[in-house]
């Protein structure tokens, strides 16, 4: 990948809330210019478009159908390069998950395609040299999920239903690839102790929202389709990044 050193304007865009709260929210258009500050997003609508081909989640403890996601896995060594790593299950202790925790989930992969130098890698370069710089750079295993999930007659989505939480990573990046036909879908933000920090929903493309999962929890509401008779979803693209051993 591209190296670019854009990581002190990042900080300074976005370091000052995460230190100080422990998230931040940053609006679509200064977000997406933030990227493109780090790479190319040319193929970013044919990379939206993927969202279209998820798989269902046939893990689902509730039994609901609504959700779909692909996922992969990378790893970033101290040169900062970050290389897709094979196909493998993604797993989470039941102390952070405890509806789906405990076991380990294969999921569909995404896409090798998007390895490229194109959107997905500009969001991981971003991600890389913003996580780096506030951690110092260490050796990162990355998470990429692939999510949508749809509301119908009668059946709302969850886009959390194991509830408030943490994901047991160190930082999280959650952005809004698109919103159609939902009402709700606000995210949350919570000190371990459950008093509420923040709140927000993400309404527009590259609308995010940035976590430092070892500090807060976080949540989103369930979404509802507004017009029953027509599709209702909201795809969202999860990047987590945890420390590995030196």
């Amino acid at each position: 990948m591209e190296r670019t050193d854009t990581a002190p304007s990042l900080l300074a865009a976005v370091e000052p809330d995460l230190r100080r709260v422990g998230f931040a929210f940053v609006a679509g258009d200064t977000f997406q210019a933030q990227l493109a500050a780090c790479g190319p997003l040319q193929d970013w609508a044919e990379f939206a478009a993927s969202w279209n081909d998820l798989a269902v989640d046939t893990y689902m403890a509730d039994q609901g159908r609504y959700r779909r996601r692909r996922h992969a896995v990378y790893a970033s060594d101290a040169d900062g390069e970050l290389r897709r790593q094979p196909h493998q299950p993604h797993y989470q202790a039941l102390q952070y998950n405890h509806l789906h925790g405990g076991i380990a989930r294969w999921f569909e992969p995404v896409d090798a395609r998007w390895d490229g130098a194109g959107s997905l890698s500009t969001v991981l370069r971003y991600c890389r040299q913003l996580f780096g710089a506030l951690a110092g750079q260490p050796r990162w295993q990355v998470e990429v999920h692939q999510f949508r999930i749809e509301a119908r007659a009668g059946e709302a989505g969850l886009p959390t239903p194991e509830g408030v939480h943490r994901d047991g990573v160190d930082y999280v990046l959650v952005l809004l690839v698109a919103r159609h036909n939902i009402a709700s879908g606000t995210t949350t933000i919570h000190e371990p102790d459950g008093r509420l920090l923040g709140r927000f929903t993400l309404t527009h493309a590259f609308d995010a929202a940035l976590v430092d999962d070892a500090r807060v929890f976080h949540g989103v509401t369930p979404v509802q389709a507004v017009d029953t008779n027509a599709p209702a979803y909201r795809d969202v693209l999860v990047v987590t990044f945890r420390r590995l051993p030196d």
